[in-house]
């Protein structure tokens, strides 16, 4: 499993990105600063496959960081930065970068870029295989097929899912008995250039609560978290 060492002060960036790395099949270690990552690296037992670096830390330049990472280490760099001009990325390059992503970014790009940056480090090691979770996975004796976009009853009955609903519903097997907050669901079912509202996530919920026979009052599987969210009460289990 690769191991992804992350460090960026946006906490809210650091936990989408986690959370879509691992989805891809990647471990992530995420940090919020220039010290925290002096210390992963010179204090811990751990090892990194790739440092995914911000530029602009509340302690420390992530151009100096990755000067004195090169001093010592040939651990693959990916500068992540709001400051996408040209000057700025050859300069990061130029201090022993590997590659360089612009913020904002697309995830899936990012996890190509990490393949590409550790096949060019490693040439004759073989990348773990890009792909999303299970292409199959059943929960409370329902199947999902991520392939076929087709949801099966315990009854054996195939169930219509729209877009949005098929999105919204592998999100919730994705994170399943974790609550997940309406703007976290957003993040994780938004279609490529869609505006939808925290509304439209309700009204989402509501309809696929319909198709699963799940009761607001009583929900079996898509329970209302009062303030916080929704949570999806059930365990999932991957389908060969």
């Amino acid at each position: 499993m690769i191991h992804a060492l992350l460090v960026d002060d946006d906490a809210e960036l650091r936990t989408l990105v986690s959370d879509y790395l691992q989805r891809y099949g990647l471990r992530v270690t995420a940090l919020g600063n220039g010290a925290a990552l002096k210390h992963a690296l010179t204090s811990s037992d751990e090892a990194f496959d790739v440092l995914l670096l911000d530029l602009m830390l509340p302690d420390a330049n992530g151009l100096d960081l990755c000067r004195w990472l090169r001093a010592s280490s040939t651990l693959p760099v990916i500068m992540l930065t709001a400051q996408g001009d040209p000057a700025s990325r050859i300069v990061g390059l130029e201090l022993g970068a590997d590659d360089y992503l612009p913020k904002p970014f697309e995830p899936r790009e990012l996890v190509a870029r990490i393949h590409a940056v550790l096949r060019r480090a490693a040439p004759g090691r073989a990348a773990a295989p890009v792909v999303e979770s299970a292409a199959r996975v059943r929960f409370k004796g329902w199947v999902l097929d991520r392939l076929s976009r087709e949801l099966c009853s315990p009854e054996q009955v195939v169930v219509a899912l729209s877009s949005a609903e098929f999105r919204l519903l592998a999100a919730f097997v994705d994170h399943p008995r974790r609550v997940l907050s309406r703007e976290r669901l957003l993040d994780l079912s938004r279609a490529a250039g869609a505006e939808i509202t925290d509304r439209a996530i309700d009204l989402a919920v509501s309809r696929l609560r319909q198709k699963l026979g799940d009761s607001p009052r009583e929900p079996v599987l898509i329970r209302t978290v009062r303030g916080e969210g929704y949570a999806f009460d059930a365990d999932v289990e991957a389908l060969a």
